[in-house]
């Protein structure tokens, strides 16, 4: 019942009209990124440089729509399998520094993107960035849709994490990675398994995107902020969740929206609150709190 309220839900900013479809597009992004996000937490390792990945699936497909004529509407796959591929090799060599380094790592790694997509001038042309042809002509219904379905196979992924025991594999290294190993768990193998899923639909958002903003510059999809965002999201709904990375993406965008209304870059007060707040006053985020609530009030109607 609560998935059916769920995608009607989703599905009702496409029949409001552009400007709600515009919005309900946005908040979708959102998801994705912060249930991409969430999948390398769920293995104990916190990436502050996630735009690196969304950055490369923008520019895979820019510069093959360009360059080749693949139609941007292979954004998401093509984008999605060109970060995947990267974190494949970044994976092994990355993931074996563990908290703070690995976070400072992959932040230098985004940064390193930026300079290197600058000054590729050949194929990236540069600061000035590429243009492409607009998603199914513009048209926002249809991009609607495809961003949706976008969602709805990350929650299928995430579901098949945990269905088939890898989110158990992958707490038992987020808890004691020696004891997890110790007991036969493959760190290295689901370490990299997360970061290469978690990359792959990063960069899916950043090859939708691309193709849906129609022009994709470096310091819009390397920048700092989105991979703050994706973040700030999990964190704020409730981590190692399916249900917490999406209420938290959504109440993130809603306010940053809100906010927009009057100061244009009112993006970085929301994230510097959420996660003020997060940290003094939702250890366990959005959902925790609701849970919480709903467990107090069981035990006053069974007192009663």
């Amino acid at each position: 019942m609560i998935w059916i309220v769920g995608l009607a839900a989703a599905l009702l900013p496409a029949f409001l009209g552009p400007y709600p479809a515009r919005l309900g597009i946005n908040a979708l992004k959102f998801i994705v990124l912060a249930i991409s996000f969430d999948i390398l937490a769920r293995a104990g390792q916190m990436s502050v440089g996630h735009a690196a990945f969304y950055g490369i699936g923008a520019y895979a497909i820019a510069m093959l729509s360009v360059h080749e004529g693949v139609p941007v509407e292979l954004g998401p796959l093509v984008g999605g399998l060109s970060a995947a591929a990267v974190a494949v090799g970044l994976g092994f060599l990355t993931l074996r520094i563990k908290g703070a380094y690995f976070s400072i790592g992959t932040l230098a790694f985004a940064e390193a993107l930026k300079v290197i997509f600058l000054y590729a001038r050949k194929y990236t042309f540069g600061a000035q960035g590429i243009g492409i042809e607009p998603l199914f002509g513009g048209n926002v219904l249809l991009s609607y849709a495809y961003i949706l379905g976008l969602v709805v196979a990350s929650t299928a992924i995430v579901r098949l994490l945990e269905v088939t025991g890898v989110n158990y594999a992958l707490a038992a290294i987020r808890e004691d990675e020696d004891a997890a190993a110790m007991l036969g768990i493959d760190t290295t193998k689901y370490k990299v398994l997360a970061f290469v899923i978690s990359a792959f639909l990063a960069g899916a958002v950043g090859g939708f995107d691309a193709g849906y903003t129609t022009y994709v510059y470096p310091y819009e999809v390397f920048s700092v902020a989105i991979s703050v965002a994706a973040m700030i999201m999990p964190i704020f709904g409730g981590l190692y969740t399916l249900s917490g990375p999406i209420m938290g993406a959504v109440s993130v965008y809603l306010a940053e929206e809100i906010l927009r209304k009057w100061i244009p870059q009112g993006y970085t007060i929301v994230y510097g609150l959420v996660l003020m707040v997060s940290i003094l006053y939702l250890p366990r985020g959005l959902r925790g709190l609701l849970l919480e609530r709903v467990a107090g009030l069981q035990d006053r109607e069974k007192s009663s």
